[in-house]
């Protein structure tokens, strides 16, 4: 059953329902209330059958005298030993009569001869027992009409629901069947560019929903149109070092005499290319991770965490000098990753750094700042210096995978912070990370 189908049957059936109960409701209203006409009508007459004076002549008592437009009530009373008195051409009320308290009386339905009554039925003193019947036949005859009419409005009131619902879940299963179709094409073509068209109404819940979808269409589009540009960057940048190391192997392979000295430089060719191929690996997969999983955030000495990483830094580039200038500050972060992310840093300014060799670091307030002494960016490198596989025209002869300072841009930004760069206005590139302070809540479990 189709969702259109499910959304006609229940607004149907809540409208049949809500018809038969208000029909119920009715039938019950209009019942109760004839009835309490008919009981006060024969309650009117009480007082003037207690003034009959028993026993009577002939054991047949007087009529009642009936106004215009005045109920037929029947009387009758029963006397000690079991004699009905009843009026003159009155019918025999051949039913027993209910069983009361001196005093009290009782309203309830008899049937006599297939005639309906109401009976009241009450001990008026030395053993007599006084009954009055109303013939029901008006009014159960009325409560039929009702019945029927009540069961035609509840027929009508369904299938009037029915066309209207119809009507009402073709209008608001209509976006939804357009989702439907998109969402069709989108697996069937592949095409991620492919958008539906909005309601009118982008705040209610199927106007949200198209917009969610589109949203979703539009991130999805930007992550496989980025997987691909990943991929064809990176089997660029790997084509270079494997195709060296392939002819340098095949080389080495051929059986050639080689000189010892060109052997070696050989050698030492594809080992720089295979640290090079590793870098790059790496890299890529520092890349890959860092997407894929949320960050571990907790509380993080954020002066700490660079103090550390300078400390790698200078073990591992010992002709390197450092000067640090950190203030204290505590951020909520990924300590592992903002140090991978400084370590770029690092050895991007190192790269880049002139003969003395001079790096500053600073730590102020969420920002962390590395300025090196070498020549500074161009103005248009300066736009691409965090793009992935972005090498500067000067900087193509230098080791490096051109991923470094993409992995700082992704590290900031999972952060809640940014990623910038600039020249110091004394000379040298200065490079920024800025952390959000509070850091980002972290992701809820499961």
């Amino acid at each position: 059953m189709t969702f259109r189908q499910r959304l006609t049957l229940a607004s149907a059936a809540a409208v049949a329902i809500a018809v038969a109960v208000a029909s119920v409701a009715v039938w019950f209203v209009v019942r109760s209330e004839l009835r309490r006409q008919v009981d006060e009508s024969i309650v009117d007459r009480v007082a003037f059958v207690k003034q009959i004076r028993i026993p009577v002549r002939g054991r047949v008592l007087p009529s009642l005298r009936l106004g215009p437009g005045e109920p037929l009530v029947y009387f009758q009373i029963i006397t000690p030993d079991g004699t009905v008195l009843r009026t003159e051409n009155g019918p025999t009320l051949a039913f027993p009569p209910a069983e009361v308290a001196p005093g009290k009386a009782v309203l309830d339905d008899r049937t006599a001869d297939g005639v309906h009554y109401r009976v009241y039925t009450e001990s008026i003193g030395n053993g007599y027992t006084l009954i009055l019947a109303r013939p029901l036949t008006e009014v159960d005859s009325v409560l039929r009409r009702l019945t029927i009419v009540a069961a035609f409005v509840t027929g009508g009131g369904v299938a009037l629901a029915v066309g209207l619902g119809l009507v009402v879940t073709r209008a608001a299963a209509g976006p939804v069947a357009r989702l439907t179709q998109a969402a069709e094409r989108v697996r069937e073509t592949g095409d991620l560019s492919h958008r539906i068209e909005e309601p009118r109404s982008p705040e209610d819940e199927v106007g949200r929903l198209a917009s969610s979808f589109n949203a979703m269409l539009e991130a999805l589009e930007g992550s496989v149109a980025a997987q691909r540009q990943l991929v064809a960057d990176a089997s660029h940048e790997l084509r270079t070092p494997l195709t060296s190391v392939r002819t340098n192997i095949d080389l080495l392979a051929s059986g050639r005499p080689l000189d010892p000295s060109e052997r070696e430089r050989l050698l030492s060719d594809v080992r720089t290319q295979l640290e090079e191929l590793t870098a790059i690996v790496n890299d890529l997969v520092e890349l890959a991770r860092g997407a894929e999983q949320a960050p571990a955030f907790e509380g993080v000495r954020l002066d700490e965490v660079v103090r550390d990483a300078v400390g790698r830094f200078e073990r591992r580039l010992p002709g390197v000098r450092v000067f640090q200038d950190l203030e204290t500050t505590t951020i909520t972060g990924d300590a592992a990753r903002i140090s991978r992310a400084v370590g770029n840093l690092l050895d991007n300014a190192a790269k880049w750094s002139d003969d003395d060799r001079e790096i500053e670091v600073s730590v102020r307030g969420s920002v962390v700042a590395v300025r090196d002494r070498g020549p500074g960016f161009t103005e248009e490198d300066l736009p691409h210096v965090f793009d992935r596989f972005y090498r500067a025209a000067t900087a193509r002869g230098l080791p490096g995978s051109g991923l470094g300072l993409a992995i700082v841009r992704q590290v900031a930004e999972s952060h809640g912070g940014r990623a910038w760069a600039q020249n110091h206005p004394e000379g040298g590139a200065l490079v920024r990370l800025e952390l959000s302070s509070g850091g980002l809540p972290p992701p809820p479990p499961g």
